[in-house]
């Protein structure tokens, strides 16, 4: 299951999409945590220290490679070069397991250990100064769509991605490349304009958009945001001693989270994997074309000096068909 996590910045995103993996990883889930947001937190929220987040590799900084390996023998892509960020996978692409070991786990990826439980966790990489004036975030972020695009994932697996703040992902497709995206909202009038803004840039998409409440002190704040978002809240997580404990730089164990904000884990987890069942992977594919086409005539074209319609594979769709599930690797 693809998940993302959104908000404007501040909102406790990071804190949740973290708690969120861990819930999933100690439960023995195969996870790959990706950290997409500008401001790379999700390896200290995960219990790293500064040097071991400082350490973690750059999916921007891999992103040839990725590229290389993912166009495999795919005629219709004639060099990795010629790849944007929206390049949709075809007959002779590779496509990415969350199971697997490949080439893109073994440059980008890192195993670690929260609470006795193993995931693997990626990040875009920090936007440096050597980007200023001559590049953009989203360059880093396309490698995080480029995987999605070629991503088969089952049921019982997660991809959940700290995406940037606000609606950046709306810079490109990449906001339509998740089963189940979580907004995360405090109960301000900010925070409902910031999903409200979300919600209708993603309307037209069938995005299955879901709000967590976060930072609740008291039951006011959760009428609040009932009466401003109806049937569009989820769940509202509490103010947590142990979030407050591990912001501190403490290492509480994961059960002592309190019991009312473990059953919104546990909430937030039911109302994924329910997105399983509205798959549709011919949607999916369509709406990967149609954004990379749009890409390709605005900017793609003249900065490869290729047709990059051409890159489309009329007959293919995107399925868990395509792939047998290989047995679960330890990671």
């Amino acid at each position: 299951m693809k998940i993302a996590f959104v908000g404007k910045g501040g909102s406790g995103k990071t804190t949740l999409s973290s708690l969120f993996i861990r819930h999933l990883a100690t439960a023995g889930s195969p996870v790959i945590a990706v950290d997409a947001d500008v401001n790379q937190h999700l390896g200290a929220a995960l219990g790293l220290s500064e040097e071991q987040c400082a350490t973690l590799p750059s999916l921007g900084a891999q992103l040839p490679a990725i590229k290389e390996y993912l166009r495999g023998e795919n005629p219709r892509i004639a060099d990795a070069a010629s790849m944007i960020k929206t390049t949709p996978p075809g007959r002779g692409s590779r496509l990415m397991r969350i199971v697997e070991e490949n080439p893109v786990y073994q440059l980008c990826a890192r195993p670690i250990t929260v609470d006795g439980a193993s995931l693997r966790l990626m990040a875009t990489g920090a936007f440096t100064e050597e980007d200023l004036g001559v590049s953009c975030y989203h360059s880093k972020v396309g490698a995080v769509e480029l995987c999605l695009n070629h991503l088969l994932d089952g049921p019982g697996e997660y991809w959940v991605t700290d995406m940037t703040a606000g609606a950046d992902s709306f810079a490109s497709g990449l906001f339509t490349r998740f089963d189940q995206t979580f907004l995360v909202c405090e109960p301000t009038r900010k925070g409902i304009s910031v999903y409200r803004q979300y919600r209708d840039y993603a309307a037209d998409y069938d995005v299955r958009l879901h709000v967590i409440g976060n930072k609740i002190q008291h039951d006011d704040d959760l009428a609040f945001l009932r009466e401003e978002l109806g049937d569009a809240l989820l769940a509202g997580f509490g103010q947590s001693a142990w979030v407050r404990r591990t912001e501190q730089g403490r290492s509480p164990a994961f059960d002592e989270l309190e019991p009312a904000n473990a059953a919104v884990l546990r909430v937030m987890q039911e109302t994924a994997d329910a997105a399983h069942s509205r798959r549709d992977w011919v949607r999916y594919t369509s709406q990967l074309v149609a954004f990379h086409l749009r890409n390709a005539e605005s900017w793609g074209n003249a900065k490869t000096g290729a047709d990059l319609a051409a890159q489309v594979d009329p007959d293919f769709v995107l399925g868990e068909d395509l792939l047998p599930l290989p047995e679960p690797l330890g990671v």
